[in-house]
């Protein structure tokens, strides 16, 4: 059985991909752009290993979500388990969103390529920021759409930022926001 070592599940959300979707960060990532939003998943200590089934009947168990969002870490540093897990949610009817610190063109043949229906690829970079597509955080980064369910129909999705504060106080934040819509946050706007 194959285990996948997971930084963080949000079951639902709008911030991460088209539709309502699962998001699932990965645990452990080689690339460490300088910059990252999330240097907390670089590591491989410190995830939870799930086998990639536990996780299948988990999202295949979340009503009205279109699909799955994987992102870093590193998805491409788990192929194996990634595969099987993005192939079991596609077969069930689910999209598949990849993000990867790689290029497509250095990515070796895999099922979790194969199972991707968007890909998101390229480094982060912090100083060549991205500021009129939704989801990527630098110009760079390219969208390759892998299968026929999405089209270029999706740049006119906003970017969204999502704030969930759980029954202890915890507070976990997702999505992404500009400079602009955060100041406006910090200054009382709520457009």
């Amino acid at each position: 059985m194959e285990l996948l070592n997971l930084h963080r599940i949000v079951d639902v959300t709008a911030a991460e991909g088209p539709g309502l979707r699962c998001a699932v960060w990965t645990q452990g990532c080689s690339v460490r752009c300088p910059g990252c939003f999330n240097p907390q998943t670089w590591t491989t200590r410190g995830g939870a290993l799930v086998p990639w089934q536990e996780l299948v009947s988990r999202v295949l168990a979340i009503d009205g979500i279109e699909g799955v969002t994987l992102l870093g870490g590193e998805p491409f540093d788990q192929p194996e388990p990634l595969g099987l897990f993005a192939a079991a949610v596609r077969e069930a009817g689910l999209s598949v969103m990849t993000f990867t610190g790689h290029v497509l063109e250095e990515l070796p043949p895999s099922k979790l390529l194969d199972s991707t229906d968007l890909l998101v690829d390229g480094p982060f970079l912090a100083d060549r920021p991205e500021t009129s597509r939704p989801w990527v955080g630098s110009v760079n980064q390219r969208f390759h759409f892998l299968t026929d369910r999405y089209d270029e129909s999706i740049f006119t999705t906003p970017n969204r930022l999502e704030l969930t504060i759980a029954p202890d106080g915890a507070i976990e934040l997702n999505g992404f926001a500009t400079t602009e819509v955060l100041e406006a946050l910090l200054e009382g706007d709520h457009r």
